[in-house]
């Protein structure tokens, strides 16, 4: 029974065993996300900004709604709960915190949390927060605690769990050192249990100082890619988005392998995806009298028998010299091992060397792991640093994982870039760039058409150079994706109408024009005849009689009698078309009754045969 359930992979299997899973080698992520939204709720945080900016409680707000709607997409299975502290009421699992108010437990987000979350922005959601919970005393360690228990109280297992402190607030306790004590003591408590203390700190009058009380409470940095603490506070909502799309994404790698550098010297590494194709979701399959999603099982049954077949009974051939070889499951897998998983270096070649042409496939991107192998980040950072420096790029052998054929790959080096913010733009690192074979190059054979002059390819030069823009690939949203998420929402939260989405790919005529002047007319001077109008539609054309205007009949095709003749001991009368056998019929004067082609090749033979 035990073959039989590692062998029968099914639906079920997988989603027990969670989401997250890699297949980078023996390495192995089970378990869910999960993501908790600890918000003070002091009246600080009501006070509107200035120039009608929404207060720190509504860009909150919209911070939590757009990361819930994003885990519905994206990974439906994360875990996500917000929790109030400061507040008047209370409300927890046990009551036992005071002025701790618990408004989402740590669960699947759906629509009507995001509801729920809605019912908070605004004018209207800061009079309802305060009809609801109130602004109070305030005491983090309490909160942190019930924090605590609500991680504790979850039965699934967990992979990631993140905390992140929403405050305007440096001393929450106004100098109070015993709740100051407690709440430091609470975090180093959460923080040994793995939660990651995240501080979202947003502008007040008289700036934030972290310093004092919250260096202790929040998490250090997981490794150097990681958007460590930010001194600086969060004034608009775009920053602060920013922050916790840092935070909130979990970098899981494709594969964790080895790179091998000479004999004896290898350095942890890991691949990951920067940027994934975003596709519609598929369709889930329900029973249509209960609504629940249906699986599917796939089993083997013997043709003859009926039997049950086990993964040991099935074996795997190939026909090689009119001989069906037959091998067993590891033979197979034998032959297609090449290497172990890892990359081995083979030299470094100048950045010249590297072609647009070489790129086959999107890039991955190659990072260090010094959990895996202790040193691996500084041997990194310094082979990077020397290749950025002497412009080169390393050539390597990639297998990614097992039973992968091997790739050639050019790492070509990126260094780290911030914004105005100290957020990350682009971390440090290697892009992965796919070399082709010799067998993946082709030449093709162009088309001779007439060559451009000098003068209209200058003409072409200066259009583009007006065109021309740097590009961004977030800059564009796919708009059947956009709008398809914005119909389920519109579903989901029971809108009256999905929000309009702006089409960012059509082409903005407007301003191409303003910024091309004159300089199409002169490229259409140049390129087409006098009188030439590329935008009008020709004329259909007609071929026509030379008198009468009538359409042109196509000439009626004659066969002699040796023809057909020929044709009948050839036993080829079936390749002639209906028309040819029906004037070969009124030809010969042959009687038919019916008008199919096998009726007019059997009159034909009855009577050439005679």
């Amino acid at each position: 029974m035990a073959e039989w359930n590692a062998y029968y992979r099914n639906e079920d299997d997988e989603e027990e065993q969670e989401e997250g899973e890699l297949s980078g080698g023996d390495y192995k992520i089970t378990g869910r996300d999960s993501l908790v939204f600890l918000v003070d709720a002091s009246k600080e945080m009501f006070i509107k900004g200035e120039d009608g900016q929404p207060s720190n409680f509504d860009m909150t707000m919209q911070v939590v709604r757009t990361v819930y709607t994003s885990k519905i997409i994206s990974s439906h299975r994360d875990l996500v709960a917000l929790v109030f502290y400061g507040t008047e009421q209370s409300k927890n699992p046990t009551n036992s915190f005071k002025h701790v108010y618990v408004y989402h437990d740590l669960d699947e987000p759906g629509a009507k949390r995001v509801q729920e979350v809605d019912a908070l922005r605004g004018e209207k959601g800061a009079q309802l927060a305060a009809e609801t919970m109130g602004s109070g005393e305030t005491s983090l360690g309490d909160a942190l605690w019930c924090c605590a228990n609500l991680y504790s109280d979850v039965k699934l297992r967990l992979s990631h769990k993140r905390l992140m402190l929403f405050t305007c607030r440096d001393e929450p306790h106004r100098g109070d050192s015993a709740k100051d004590r407690q709440a430091r003591t609470k975090a180093s408590d959460l923080k040994e249990t793995g939660v990651i203390i995240d501080l979202m700190h947003l502008m007040k009058p008289g700036g934030f100082n972290v310093g004092p009380f919250f260096r202790d409470i929040i998490s250090p940095p997981e490794d150097e890619s990681e958007l460590g603490l930010q001194m600086k506070p969060c004034d608009k909502l775009e920053d602060l988005q920013k922050r916790v799309r840092a935070k909130e994404l979990k970098k899981r790698a494709m594969a964790r392998l080895n790179l091998c550098l000479g004999e004896g010297i290898n350095v942890a590494v890991g691949i990951y995806a920067t940027a994934v194709t975003a596709r519609k979701p598929a369709p889930i399959r329900l029973y249509r009298e209960t609504n629940e999603p249906v699986r599917s099982k796939t089993r083997i049954f013997h043709t003859q028998t009926g039997s049950l077949l086990l993964p040991s009974e099935i074996k795997k051939a190939m026909t090689y010299g009119k001989k069906q070889i037959v091998m067993e499951k590891d033979e197979v897998d034998a032959i297609r091992k090449f290497e172990d998983p890892g990359l081995f270096l083979i030299g470094f070649k100048p950045m010249e060397a590297l072609e647009r042409h070489h790129h086959i496939r999107p890039a991955v991107f190659l990072y260090p792991e010094e959990g895996e192998v202790k040193g691996s980040a500084c041997l990194f950072s310094a082979l990077m640093t020397k290749c950025s420096e002497k412009n080169v790029f390393a050539l390597c052998r990639c297998i990614a994982r097992r039973n992968l054929s091997p790739r050639f790959v050019a790492l070509v080096p990126q260094k780290e870039q911030v914004d105005e913010g100290k957020v990350q733009i682009t971390p440090p690192g290697f892009n992965v760039i796919y070399l082709p074979y010799a067998d993946d190059m082709r030449t093709l054979d162009t088309p001779q058409c007439p060559s451009a002059s000098q003068t209209q390819v200058d003409k072409m030069k200066e259009i583009v150079a007006k065109l021309h823009f740097k590009y961004r690939s977030d800059a564009f949203e796919n708009p059947v994706i956009q709008q398809h998420y914005r119909n389920l929402e519109a579903l989901a939260l029971d809108m009256m109408a999905p929000e309009d989405t702006e089409d960012l790919i059509m082409p903005k005529v407007d301003q191409i024009d303003r910024r091309l002047g004159p300089l199409v007319e002169e490229f259409k001077d140049l390129v087409y005849p006098d009188g030439y109008n590329p935008e009008s539609k020709p004329a259909a054309k007609r071929k026509t009689a030379d008198a009468g205007g009538a359409a042109e009949k196509k000439p009626k095709v004659e066969l002699g009698e040796d023809a057909l003749k020929a044709h009948l001991q050839n036993g080829t009368l079936g390749k002639l078309t209906v028309p040819v056998l029906k004037e070969a019929c009124k030809q010969f004067g042959v009687q038919t009754t019916g008008t199919r082609k096998q009726e007019l090749i059997d009159a034909l033979t009855a009577q050439l045969g005679s």
